[in-house]
């Protein structure tokens, strides 16, 4: 019947196909004229057959849930399951700990969903990543990375989205030997049994050097058209971004800020602290830092950008510190409010303004920033560079 509906069925489609029922080996490409030249398509016969065959349940197209970060490997691994004919659904996973996007607009996951034309749906794991990070099972890596466990984390929730969407297996683009501490053979095997989805982890780019997966062994997915990447050489992905028009992907480091050593001095400060929660996670990113006492910090801005990112990051109890009549940072004090702590944070507001060479300078603190905040001020001596070292956090 497949054949007299002058369909191709033939095992490896170029043109894209979709897994079939019928033939569980054979994949049924519906395009207007397939380039594998054995039939040309007959349009209206071929969508009263598609329309029966889903009507009946006897055709269904398989689907995988892929986590997409943005970054070229990703996009990679999604249209090599796409050109298979697989209907992919993209997890996006954001984080306090994601890098800002350099051109100021949205996550690269958002641009590289619209190009693959898939849905994307968003999923924030701080809260998760912060618990981790005060007891990581598999340890850090060179910084604050606990890098085998936040991909556990990430894959048992997207393990969650495909059971409840029905989905055959999840996709990562992961490459065997990229990275030191999460992509070795050792750790991708371990990732697969503690999660319990031994089988269900497709990783398209390595995936001829790994054991095949239940979507390889049931038909679903050619093993043969996937790719045989290892290492951390890039030739064989730019190769496969030209031929699949993929050209907007950022820069394969500096994802993730907690593989940062300065960022990293200031999460491992927030712990020996025991104050690492998900208001003093968020201010991480802004400023220069200043642990003044034990439960008590200064973050001061750099530039007018980062005043407002630090007065947006404000709560409840927090303190503001700013010069009326010089221009400079705006100072966020958190924690202990005593005379001390306010007056060191003062005068490292006044260090980083114009007033720095000044005998004294008029530092106002209120509970609001900006003109007309209120509060009080106070008269203190621009602090020295070695006062400044003595409290500082930042690398």
């Amino acid at each position: 019947g497949l054949v007299g509906s002058e369909m191709c069925i033939r095992d490896s489609c170029e043109a894209g196909a979709f897994p079939s029922r019928i033939a569980p080996s054979a994949n049924l490409c519906f395009h207007a004229r397939c380039p594998c030249r054995q039939r040309r398509y007959n349009p209206r016969v071929g969508r009263i057959l598609l329309g029966v065959l889903i009507a009946h349940k006897e055709l269904a197209l398989t689907s995988a849930v892929a986590l997409l970060s943005g970054g070229l490997d990703s996009q990679l691994a999604v249209r090599l399951v796409q050109q298979q004919g697989i209907e992919v659904l993209g997890l996006y996973f954001s984080s306090v700990f994601n890098a800002a996007p350099k051109d100021g607009g949205p996550p690269s996951a958002v641009k590289a969903a619209s190009a693959l034309t898939l849905k994307l749906e968003t999923v924030d794991i701080s809260t998760g990543q912060i618990e981790l990070l005060k007891d990581p099972p598999h340890g850090l890596g060179s910084a604050a990375n606990p890098c085998i466990d936040c991909h556990m984390l990430m894959l048992k929730i997207a393990a969650g989205r495909m059971r409840e969407t029905g989905a055959a297996f999840l996709v990562t683009g992961e490459v065997l030997g990229q990275r030191p501490m999460s992509q070795r053979r050792h750790a991708l095997d371990l990732i697969d049994r503690e999660t319990g989805l031994e089988g269900l982890i497709l990783r398209p780019l390595s995936a001829r050097h790994l054991a095949e997966t239940t979507a390889e062994n049931e038909g679903l997915i050619d093993r043969l058209r996937l790719e045989a990447i290892r290492g951390r050489s890039r030739t064989r992905q730019m190769a496969l971004a030209e031929k699949f028009g993929l050209s907007d992907y950022p820069s394969p480091a500096g994802g993730c800020l907690l593989t940062d050593p300065g960022f990293a001095h200031r999460i491992f400060d927030l712990l020996d602290h025991n104050t690492l929660d998900l208001d003093n996670a968020r201010l991480l990113k802004a400023g220069r830092h200043y642990r003044l006492g034990p439960r008590t910090k200064a973050v001061t801005g750099r530039n007018e950008a980062e005043n407002y990112e630090i007065e947006s990051l404000a709560i409840e109890g927090d303190l503001f510190l700013f010069l009326d009549d010089a221009p400079g940072p705006t100072t966020l004090l958190r924690g202990e409010k005593t005379d001390d702590y306010i007056e060191t944070a003062a005068r490292l507001t006044a260090r980083a303004s114009r007033a720095r060479s000044a005998d004294l300078a008029v530092v106002r603190v209120s509970e609001a920033p900006g003109p007309g905040a209120g509060g009080h001020t106070i008269e203190v001596t621009p602090a020295s560079d070695e006062l400044a070292a003595l409290f500082s956090i930042n690398r």
